[in-house]
């Protein structure tokens, strides 16, 4: 039998590359990812998985271009926006402190209840370690910005990078990670399916 993890984190990496494959600017990549992560929310809700984390941009991604961070940055309104006409319990984590945070999505940063509710879904928006940690002048604080976030089992990831990029360090310190080569935008139903049928066949000790 398939064993469906709790709660999935998603690196939906190859938005610029695609789009230079396409004939297109790098900016142009981030709008065709929306429909594939509405795709997947309804996969994972139907299979029964209880959480989800959707990488949106870190910190560091900020260091692009104007055109963009403009263009990711209105890529994840809109995804969240999307999300918060479906059945779900959708928060959105990051730097809210920082100018490149969108205001649009500041109603989110307390988790948000619509419809008859659900799965949970985590949106990084913004996002670093350092910031979700705490840490100031070399000491990390007290509490975690991500603290009602559980424990990650599958980390997926597009665009065939083999790397966690900062992805929730804490909570995905036991998560195995199953590598897309294909670019996000060209996301199936396939690649979840597939990840999940990996996950199964995995030993899962947590250490023990």
């Amino acid at each position: 039998m398939t064993r469906i993890p709790k709660h999935i984190g998603i690196i939906p990496d190859g938005n610029r590359r695609w789009a230079l494959g396409q004939g297109l600017a790098k900016e142009d990549g981030y709008d065709h990812g929306i429909s594939p992560g509405l795709e997947l929310f309804y996969i994972c809700r139907d299979l029964g998985v209880e959480e989800l984390t959707f990488y949106g941009f870190t910190v560091d991604n900020t260091k692009r271009p104007s055109a963009q961070r403009v263009a990711f940055s209105k890529a994840c309104v809109r995804a969240v926006e999307c999300l918060s006409r479906e059945n779900a319990r959708l928060l959105v984590l990051g730097n809210t402190g920082s100018p490149m945070f969108p205001r649009e999505l500041l109603p989110y940063t307390t988790r948000q209840t619509f419809g008859t509710g659900g799965m949970k879904v985590n949106f990084l928006v913004n996002y670093s370690f350092q910031w979700d940690l705490g840490f100031r002048n070399g000491v990390f604080g007290p509490v975690m910005g991500s603290a009602d976030v559980s424990r990650v089992d599958l980390i997926i990831r597009w665009g065939g990078r083999r790397r966690l990029s900062g992805f929730l360090p804490v909570q995905s310190v036991y998560a195995d990670i199953y590598v897309i080569d294909d670019y996000w935008p060209d996301f199936t139903a396939a690649h979840v399916h597939e990840a999940i049928s990996w996950y199964s066949r995995q030993d899962i000790t947590l250490g023990g």
